[in-house]
């Protein structure tokens, strides 16, 4: 009874062995190749997310300087100058407003645009009473896809 109770105790010390052994190297290539396929196909698949997600928070910034514009216009009784700038909606101008009811952006300066560059304001603009432009990734005037220009303004 006790060499069979022995014999049981070696094959399961033996079994409990090779369970303890780890992955092989095959099987840890086999999943770092399946991660890759996956990775492969999901990766272009983010970015554009990301780079479309620039576009519109370039538009929605663009729709709140609109609004802020036609608050400003509502009390100055005209749209702040090129000279002046979109910084006008933050700090009261020097002589010539009567009233100013600012500041008309929240937060403590003019937002940059996604890409960290500034916004192009002209004032009377050539689509309207003003124009309003991100020159998108690029930073260049004109420009396809995400280097293309987000303005205020219909195209």
């Amino acid at each position: 009874m006790q060499a069979s109770t022995l014999a049981m105790k070696r094959r399961f010390r033996r079994a409990r062995k090779r369970s303890e052994r780890g992955y092989t190297l095959v099987e840890i290539l086999v999943v770092l190749t399946i991660i890759g396929l996956l990775m492969s196909l999901v990766g272009p698949r983010v970015l554009n997310y990301l780079t479309e997600s620039k576009v519109k928070a370039a538009r929605i910034q663009i729709q709140s300087f609109a609004s802020a514009l036609d608050l400003f216009y509502l009390d100055a009784g005209r749209y702040p100058t090129s000279a002046e700038g979109l910084s006008v909606l933050m700090v009261r101008p020097g002589a010539g407003i009567a009233v100013w009811n600012g500041p008309y952006l929240k937060g403590g300066g003019v937002p940059n645009d996604p890409w960290g560059k500034p916004y192009v304001y002209r004032s009377p603009g050539e689509h309207g009473a003003y124009d309003l432009v991100s020159l998108g990734s690029d930073g260049q005037e004109g420009g396809t896809g995400t280097a293309a220009d987000i303005t205020s303004w219909v195209q």
